[in-house]
């Protein structure tokens, strides 16, 4: 399998990614994506005891190179919500970026899984799909929101009212990833043994 991860939305963010994705025994390309700071990630990546052949890709004109035989493309892109700005704000800045990228992919790597994490994940999702429609390539079980930061939330706080373990504890989350779309099924709240509403 192989992977990229296209213009991520900060150092920190991009590190993890790609140092997760690179001791994945799954991975065996990994391509990294930016217009600024990538090949020193991938210099720093490659140097780390694993199969996965590291690379790093700069601006617009290697984007394609970078794309090319992807199954997977990882999308953090964009910039995270800053203090006073909205929902709305963040969509005007990150939605041309999603757009440009998925553009891409749709051009480079039509076949690839498209996962979405560039907010707000709710709007940048039908911007992918529309992408993917208007090259041709549309294939609505290839694009995929992450959201996983709300299941992880769920977990923790659920486990510290309950006094339980976090990685124990699962809460399934549904509605997308904006504030007033979240919800927590906390009827369904499971740990490894036993449903945690009993109490």
């Amino acid at each position: 399998m192989l992977s990229a991860l296209a213009r991520p939305a900060g150092a920190a963010l991009r590190r993890s990614f790609s140092t997760s994705a690179q001791n994945s025994p799954l991975v065996s390309r990994l391509t990294l994506y930016d217009i600024a700071h990538t090949p020193g990630v991938a210099a720093d990546l490659s140097h780390i005891e694993t199969r996965a052949n590291v690379k790093g890709y700069l601006g617009p004109e290697q984007l394609p190179d970078c794309l090319k035989g992807c199954d997977v493309v990882v999308i953090p892109a964009g910039v995270p919500r800053k203090p006073g700005m909205t929902r709305d704000d963040l969509f005007n800045t990150n939605a041309t970026i999603v757009a440009t990228l998925t553009a891409a992919c749709a051009q480079h790597c039509p076949e690839a899984m498209v996962c979405i994490i560039a907010n707000p994940v709710n709007s940048t999702i039908p911007i992918t799909a529309e992408v993917f429609k208007k090259h041709g390539v549309y294939n609505p079980n290839k694009i995929f929101g992450v959201t996983t930061l709300d299941i992880v939330r769920a977990n923790t706080f659920v486990a510290e009212l309950k006094g339980l373990d976090p990685a124990r504890v699962n809460v399934p989350v549904i509605g997308g990833h904006a504030g007033k779309t979240i919800i927590p099924l906390i009827s369904q709240v499971r740990d490894c043994k036993s449903s945690l509403l009993k109490d």
